[in-house]
């Protein structure tokens, strides 16, 4: 099987696609194949060439951190829960996310989902529940990883504008919901940031690794 990457060994380089022979079984994830083609002294290309070690980001590996986030097969996905079974082909394409700035191969940062939340003060704080909470919605709303897969699909996304995107319209929701001392300031946030601007395509929810209803964050918090 081969394995065609975009690599990029700084921010400042440009990047290039680097091929791959792996030869294991096909009953693993795409995290446990990077990791077997890291593993060992020599890396080495399809040509036999030395190479550096693929760059790539990871924690849990059981999908609950988001840090393999990256794209496969033009797919964004999660590389811990993406195997080489459910593949179409005999060539896996792997490349970073392209709406966040490149650190190194495919690892991206993505510090801007924070710096969203943190520059409109979308936090909880102090818990002052309603009567009437939807607890499942606010628990699924709750499990996002900020994986950046949703902004990655987005066609309303593009990094350094005022649109936030589907993490951002969960944890106003989630926020709205949980601290009705801010419901007012955190309605008229989610619709400068997101509300105005999302062309309802639901993408978002398609690659979403955790399955949250956006959807249904957005109705809540329309009916505001």
């Amino acid at each position: 099987m081969k394995i065609k990457i975009l690599r990029q060994k700084t921010p400042e380089t440009n990047p290039y696609w680097e091929c791959f022979e792996y030869n294991g079984t096909k009953e693993i994830s795409v995290a446990g194949m990077l990791d077997q083609l890291n593993f060992g002294d020599d890396i080495l290309n399809d040509q036999g060439l030395k190479t550096d070690r693929i760059g790539w980001d990871c924690s849990c590996l059981q999908g609950v951190c988001g840090a393999c986030a990256m794209v496969i097969n033009e797919v964004p996905a999660l590389a811990c829960e993406t195997f080489l079974k459910n593949l179409k082909g005999e060539t896996v394409t792997l490349r970073p996310l392209r709406k966040f700035p490149v650190i190194h191969d495919l690892i991206v940062d993505r510090s801007i989902i924070h710096e969203n939340l943190k520059i409109t003060d979308i936090y909880i704080g102090e818990y002052n529940p309603k009567a009437d909470e939807d607890h499942d919605l606010q628990y699924t709303a709750a499990k996002c990883l900020k994986c950046g897969l949703c902004l990655e699909v987005c066609p309303n996304y593009t990094v350094g504008k005022s649109f936030f995107g589907a993490v951002y319209a969960n944890d106003c929701y989630l926020v709205h919901e949980r601290n009705t001392n801010k419901a007012k300031d955190i309605h008229v946030s989610y619709a400068k940031h997101f509300g105005n601007a999302c062309s309802k395509a639901l993408s978002c929810m398609e690659v979403c690794p955790v399955h949250i209803s956006s959807l249904a964050s957005m109705s809540k918090l329309n009916r505001v």
